[in-house]
């Protein structure tokens, strides 16, 4: 009779036989294992020589957990945990596994959390949550941005996404009214940038594009942007970048899905209603640098922060 697991009922039954003198064999033959199996439980699970059916299957699930986490070698493990810390999705953790030498799959991945957090681990706190985002009703004001380009007119190229130097624009929101958050992302590259202003105005908004784009001013053919007042100083923005600036159609936010999508993964960092005088500029710069060391899918799970810089010196 081969080796085989005992469940939670059965070491009841064992202590019990144990109580009444029976000999291994025979527990065997009552619970249909190896009488084997009956000597290896008792000999590994008891304490003190005796055999507590609760502490013995306390011991044998905490065994079976730590030979879970340890079929895996240990450098994949180490890289999954600094995977997951760093925000990076259990997919995105097992595409860089594989590149680097330590294959795992994303399957793997999400049990492994699974297990961690059922023995109390935290590593299930650095997966996204999603949060949607809904765009307010019909009722409320409509923006007339003064000469608006719609996304009817912009370059077909764009659409391709394989042009450097298209960007997408939008804001994101903290507590009412302690700032926002601009977000700008290159669309080829995935390149992400952020900065948080102290109003949702067209001024402060247009200031911080200008700023984020200055040095790579070269590099900027179009901007894509939503219908949102903060955008009404689009002509000084284009001014000043020599770039071309079009507006998506209202309620279409697939037309800017990438920078929607950075929009949710900023969340991670900061959370919806956060009061956005509470984070700091150097708290700012250090998100975006994760995020752009974050690897994409798209990119076959390249960072977008080494696409963008090989895309400028190829430029």
């Amino acid at each position: 009779m081969s080796y085989k697991q005992l469940i939670e009922g059965q070491r009841y039954q064992i202590e019990a036989y144990l109580r009444e003198g029976f000999s291994y064999r025979e527990i065997g033959k009552r619970l249909k294992v190896s009488h084997s199996t009956i000597s290896r439980e008792v000999r590994r699970n008891s304490t003190r020589s005796h055999y507590l059916p609760e502490v013995a299957h306390s011991k044998a699930c905490k065994r079976k957990h730590l030979a879970a986490k340890y079929s895996m070698p240990a450098l994949t493990i180490a890289f999954v945990e600094f995977g997951l810390e760093q925000k990076w999705s259990p997919e995105q953790v097992a595409g860089v596994s594989k590149i680097i030498g330590h294959p795992v799959s994303h399957e793997w991945i999400y049990g492994y959390i699974q297990k961690d957090k059922l023995s109390g681990g935290k590593l299930y706190k650095h997966l996204r949550q999603g949060h949607r985002r809904y765009r307010k009703g019909s009722r409320s004001k409509r923006v007339i941005i003064p000469n608006r380009v719609g996304i009817e007119h912009r370059p077909a190229i764009v659409d391709t996404k394989t042009r450097f130097g298209d960007w997408e624009a939008d804001t994101v929101l903290g507590k009412h009214g302690t700032g926002a958050i601009v977000s700008l992302v290159e669309r080829t590259s995935k390149f992400y940038l952020i900065r948080k202003v102290p109003a949702k105005s067209a001024a402060q908004v247009s200031r911080a594009m200008i700023g984020m784009l200055w040095r790579y001013r070269r590099h900027v053919h179009t901007i894509t942007a939503d219908n949102g007042s903060e955008f009404c100083e689009h002509e000084h923005v284009s001014d000043k970048l020599k770039t071309d600036i079009y507006f998506a159609n209202p309620y279409s936010s697939w037309e800017r899905g990438l920078n929607e999508n950075f929009n949710g993964l900023l969340r991670q960092y900061i959370r919806k209603g956060t009061d956005l005088r509470t984070v700091t500029d150097k708290q700012i710069a250090h998100i975006e640098k994760a995020l752009n060391a974050r690897p994409r899918k798209c990119l076959g799970f390249r960072q977008p922060a080494v696409i963008f810089d090989e895309l400028r010196k190829a430029a």
